[in-house]
């Protein structure tokens, strides 16, 4: 009598079931391991940025940064933050770095500049109505998502 070795119908057809359920199951969990892992991005982004824009604030207090009565003492756009900006108090010079690069925001389009991917707050602005200006006191996201814990991303 000859043995036949290999699967039946059935063995495959219950195989196959098996790992369609368990695939099914693992893809929400990955679409929310992404989207949390974007929420972490744009908390550490908005949160350099944000450094970078007091340093700037405390460097112009401190004299180290030129400015204007009319001026605010906030950098007048975010590329100024890496370009440098003249040391007032270096003879030779230097310049005063706030950030290597500029974060993007990780919900923007991937088209966009990194400058382009946020919304600016100048200091005259109201904070109930954000509005761009001659400097940037504060970013926020442009995007009008929700978060995973119910906040709205532009308000963080």
């Amino acid at each position: 009598m000859k043995q036949h070795r290999g699967f039946t119908l059935i063995e495959l057809l219950v195989t196959i079931a098996i790992i369609s359920v368990l695939a099914s199951l693992a893809m929400p969990l990955a679409e929310l391991a992404s989207r949390r892992n974007k929420e972490q991005e744009l908390k550490l982004a908005l949160h350099q940025l944000r450094t970078a824009l007091d340093a700037y604030k405390q460097a112009t207090d401190e004299g180290r940064i030129a400015k204007s009565a009319a001026d605010s003492g906030y950098p007048p756009s975010l590329s100024v933050l890496v370009q440098g900006i003249p040391d007032a108090k270096d003879p030779k010079g230097g310049l005063i770095y706030l950030l290597r690069r500029l974060p993007r925001d990780p919900f923007a389009d991937d088209q966009l500049a990194a400058a382009d991917t946020w919304r600016l707050r100048s200091y005259a602005s109201p904070p109930d109505n954000p509005q761009p200006g001659a400097d940037v006191f504060d970013i926020y996201s442009k995007d009008n998502g929700t978060a995973l814990d119910g906040s709205h991303y532009r308000d963080w």
